[in-house]
């Protein structure tokens, strides 16, 4: 009888597929196998060793089998779960799994040159040199002997041709050395140590959750690096998930300060070929510790045994493409599910984790002092009602002093503004027309310093016109509102004298730029800061003592149900920039609502009057964490198409007891890459069987037909 198995495939498919095993071929779940699919070949994870009972005549062989250590079950299971939590196939989540492809297969042989003995007739100087490397017996690369002993290339070859040299097979390297627990332990504060107890102990084994809060620069990275140690001593490997980029080049020195050795790296900007090196060696165990983005919780560890998540409140751990996830929470399942600990840490929590907390769920370790003994900034408000900025400014000369006295001090400053670009909209003082993407419901934001109009949802960008594309007229196109390039041409007829740096994520330079901007900073290589929230994540600035928030009101302005939260955090990080090496430092707050609770209780400093009003509004009307949500978006290339549908869907939903369904309405960026799109909003209690009622929903609404798009993100963070 034909041997069959169940295949999963990295493709929208709601079920393994079943495969024949081909004579003298062994398989089990786990292994990476390639498989026809069409007329091409993938890559595919075998997901069960008994397909369905299929004809033999109807089925298709196995390839082949990739040299690679077996997916864990506990990985298998990991894939179930976020498949059936967020409602996706389980084949798109072991698509990332399987991200770098590349990986599956060993790396070729790297190919050295060793002494076999004896001598050539005819001895030169280069050759003598060259066999007085190589007579120890050392295996040598051709590059590498040649180089060491000053001769060329040529050289060796000789040596090579006469039999002198032999040909071996060299060990493949680690991508990166071995950290070493034991090297640069710090000295901790008596709440640091606590703290890096609780972790330490908790690191040695079994599931569970920490919330590591504690207040800018009081040094939780030192705490959960203990932890990083311990799980490195009992020889378990560790992920620490970052949310931006940016931030792993001050990490990785930190990272290397303590350890000796760098971690891993993965996220969009490392080289193709290294990420594949990278993903064999983190499933072969050779790689002991990563540093990455969200999708690095999908790396295949031959052992894991801690998870660090870092700045746990940012919204970039979420995901909203293809496989809606949030990383925080599908970090804590991976954690249960293989059973070690997860440590987050945050200056400011979540609410959910906070929550948490506060119901013993999560263990809550909390750092209320700065390291060594620097003080936390005082927060000043500035209401723009009594204290204008000129006219055509933005800057208001309370916060224009308070920089001026910071410069003259030899001191930096920071302004910032969450808007990329010269300004988020430009319109004809003539005709009014207003420049609108023509792909999405978005107005084009000006780049000055491209001279672009840029849309940032979809990239679309064309160049600035001299005239009106509507009337015709010359020199009548007037920027509106701020962006961080107006405002840094402001900060230039201000201060004339002052070195001035923007920083923004949409810079020309990409990565590399934006990290060596950053260690100017660190290094005093300018005085005045402008930036977007890039700014507020996580960077240690030694010199900076002045935080000046622009527009503090901008994120309160719209009907997110997490805007407050948001927020706060956001301004609480980006204040907390100053004052971290020590010494006096100021945040200001420019805002038309100095009264409104979230400004008020960063300016009193009463971080737990928030978090308590906060609570209380989730709970009375039954939000997240009290409550479920889950987003509908439903989209098509027409506007007729995408309305039926969404329409059709909510006639199809039966809704039982703590299940309550809204909408459809029109998205807030009603049409976003050429697609109209409509969203309808499910609310549940806490009890309610979220996923299979949504399931069932959408398997007895409307087919999807023609150009329609049905996605389902559970938990949604974003509601535009």
């Amino acid at each position: 009888m034909t041997e069959t198995v169940s295949v999963l495939l990295p493709i929208p498919a709601d079920r393994p597929y079943t495969y024949a095993v081909p004579e003298g071929m062994a398989v089990r779940p786990g292994d990476h196998v390639q498989v026809p699919l069409g007329p091409r070949q993938v890559a595919a994870t075998v997901w069960d060793v008994d397909g369905d009972k299929v004809d033999p005549k109807k089925l298709r062989q196995i390839t082949d089998r990739f040299d690679c250590p077996p997916l864990s079950d506990d990985m298998r299971r990991f894939v179930e779960w976020v498949a059936h939590y967020t409602l996706s196939p389980p084949g798109m989540v072991l698509r990332m799994v399987l991200r770098a492809p590349g990986g599956l297969e060993p790396p070729a042989a790297i190919i050295g040159y060793r002494w076999a003995g004896g001598e050539p007739e005819r001895m030169t100087a280069a050759r003598n040199r060259v066999l007085e490397l190589a007579r120890d017996g050392t295996a040598w690369s051709k590059s590498g002997l040649a180089h060491a002993a000053g001769a060329s290339a040529s050289v060796v070859d000789g040596l090579i041709k006469l039999g002198v040299l032999e040909e071996v097979a060299l060990p493949h390297q680690p991508l990166v050395p071995m950290p070493d627990p034991g090297h640069g332990a710090p000295a901790l504060t008596d709440d640091q140590q606590s703290a890096a107890d609780v972790v330490c102990e908790a690191a040695k084994g079994g599931f569970s959750v920490a919330l590591l809060d504690g207040v800018t620069g009081s040094g939780k990275t030192e705490v959960y690096f203990e932890a990083v140690a311990e799980a490195l001593k009992a020889g378990r490997q560790v992920l620490i998930l970052l949310p931006e980029i940016a931030l792993t080049a001050s990490f990785l020195d930190r990272f290397e300060e303590r350890f000796g050795a760098r971690p891993g790296e993965w996220h969009s900007d490392v080289a193709p070929r290294k990420r594949e090196l990278l993903w064999r060696q983190v499933a072969t165990g050779e790689v002991r510790v990563v540093a990455g983005a969200r999708s690095a919780l999908f790396l295949p560890f031959a052992d894991l045994g801690l998870l660090v998540v870092d700045e746990e409140h940012d919204s970039a751990y979420k995901q909203e493409d293809r496989v809606f996830y949030h990383a925080r929470d599908m970090a804590v399942v991976r954690g249960r599910i293989r059973d070690f600990p997860v440590i987050l840490s945050s200056a400011t929590p979540s609410v959910e984790s906070l929550v948490n907390a506060q119901r013993g769920r999560y263990r809550h370790l909390r750092l209320e002092n700065r390291f060594g003994g620097a003080a936390l900034p005082d927060i000043c408000t500035i209401d723009l009602r009594r204290n204008p900025p000129p006219r055509g400014g933005f800057i208001s000369p309370v916060l224009a002093e308070a920089v001026a006295k910071t410069f003259e001090k030899g001191e930096q400053s920071l302004l910032f503004l969450n808007r990329r670009g010269y300004a988020p909209l430009t319109l004809c003082r003539v005709c009014g027309h207003r420049f609108q993407c023509p792909n999405c419901t978005t107005w084009l934001v000006e780049h000055r310093f491209r001279n672009q109009l840029q849309c940032h949802h979809c990239g679309h960008s064309e160049p600035t016109p001299q005239a009106c594309p509507h009337c015709g007229t010359f020199d009548h196109l007037a920027a509106c509102g701020p962006g961080v390039e107006r405002l840094a041409e402001e900060a230039v007829d201000l201060f004339p004298d002052a070195r001035i740096l923007v920083l923004s994520s949409d810079l020309m330079g990409g990565v590399k730029r934006l990290r060596l901007e950053l260690e100017a900073i660190a290094k005093g290589e300018c005085d005045i800061v402008i930036g977007t929230q890039l700014v507020a994540k996580g960077h240690n600035f030694p010199l900076m003592r002045c935080v000046g928030v622009i527009d503090a009101d901008l994120g309160l302005a719209n009907g997110d149900p997490r805007a407050a939260e948001r927020t706060f955090q956001l301004l609480s990080q980006v204040t907390g920039r100053a004052g971290r090496a020590g010494g006096a430092s100021t945040g200001y707050l420019q805002t038309y609502q100095p009264e409104h609770p979230v400004i008020d209780a960063i300016a009193r400093g009463d971080r737990e009057a928030f978090y308590e009003r906060e609570i209380a509004n989730r709970e009375s009307a039954a939000l997240p964490p009290f409550g479920r949500l889950a987003a509908i978006i439903v989209s098509a290339g027409s506007k007729r198409e995408a309305e039926d549908h969404a329409r059709g869907l909510r006639r199809a939903a039966q809704m039982p007891e703590g299940i309550t369904v809204l909408g459809p309405a029109e998205a807030p960026i009603f049409m976003l890459r050429e697609r109209y799109r409509y969203r309808l909003l499910v609310h549940a209690t806490l009890k309610a069987k979220l996923q299979d009622w949504l399931s069932h929903w959408l398997a007895s609404g409307p087919k999807v037909r023609g150009s329609v798009r049905v996605q389902v993100d559970i938990d949604p963070q974003s509601f535009l």
